[in-house]
């Protein structure tokens, strides 16, 4: 008699490559493949463990000597703006709102670019084609959106064009802004911030939750803005918190303190569809 193996998915591991948010230290990722038709399954149960979703693949760090990089999200039941927060909504109040499917344009790459040179012109990704963009935004086994911002007609330096746009990803629990970018000439407006304070609003509207942010990073000035946002959690030693002090996270984790990468796996949770199959 023939039987169907479980499909539980296979983890592996990157080869380790210099960190890109904190100097002289090396990261190395978890990752597993994002494919079939419980990848969004998958994708939801994964997320609220601290992975992160790039095209079809979801991917965790597991650093051999560091764990700095936490996952945060914001509970949108619990979030107060602040005064800052309040009045970079209002400069953006004329932005128009679209949302579409998960297309690549020549006009997204446009900004893309741009935002690339101005912002991480020495990053991972400064090297990205129109091919490789599109990549991005269209290789996805899971309900994705791109939100664009635009400006409005009678803007006087940018009539109608684009000046943000976030990939995102609609969990059970909440929207997952996989990647933004935006125009860095409008540094007053402060569009970074707005595109999360929006989806913050977009999340209540939808009665989600949470808006995942991805990583926060104590001690990257990459990644400190998210300790911006009040109702931030972050996960931690295998469990959501409330970030509490972000001064009080320390950056410097002893290599024996970092659990073997099997331990790491075995604690993972997967769905029951994708394990109780026979």
């Amino acid at each position: 008699m023939r039987h169907t193996l479980p499909i539980a998915p296979q983890f592996y591991v990157t080869a380790p490559q210099p960190c890109p948010y904190l100097e002289g230290r090396m990261e190395r990722k978890l990752f597993t493949a994002l494919q079939g038709e419980f990848a969004e399954t998958l994708n939801d149960a994964l997320s609220k463990q601290g992975f992160r979703r790039s095209q079809n693949v979801l991917y965790r760090p597991s650093c051999a000597d560091c764990t700095a990089c936490m996952s945060a999200r914001i509970r949108v039941a619990d979030f107060e703006p602040s005064r800052g927060q309040r009045r970079t909504s209002s400069r953006n109040a004329d932005l128009i709102r679209q949302v579409n499917s998960p297309w690549a344009t020549e006009e997204q790459f446009s900004l893309f670019r741009r935002y690339l040179d101005s912002r991480h012109a020495t990053g991972g990704m400064a090297d990205m084609d129109i091919f490789e963009f599109a990549a991005m935004v269209e290789e996805t086994p899971v309900k994705s959106r791109v939100i664009e911002y635009d400006y409005p007609p009678e803007h006087d330096l940018a009539r109608g064009e684009l000046a943000a746009v976030c990939l995102t990803d609609m969990l059970d629990d909440g929207l997952s802004l996989v990647y933004s970018f935006y125009d860095t000439n409008a540094s007053r407006r402060s569009l970074g911030t707005h595109v999360i304070l929006d989806h913050i609003e977009i999340a209540r509207e939808a009665k989600l939750p949470y808006v995942y942010l991805g990583y926060w990073v104590p001690g990257s000035p990459k990644m400190g803005y998210k300790a911006g946002f009040s109702a931030l959690e972050i996960y931690k030693g295998g469990v959501w918190q409330d970030i509490g002090d972000p001064t009080s996270h320390d950056t410097e984790t002893h290599p024996l303190s970092v659990d073997p990468i099997a331990e790491q796996v075995a604690r993972i949770s997967l769905p029951d569809t994708m394990t109780n199959r026979s």
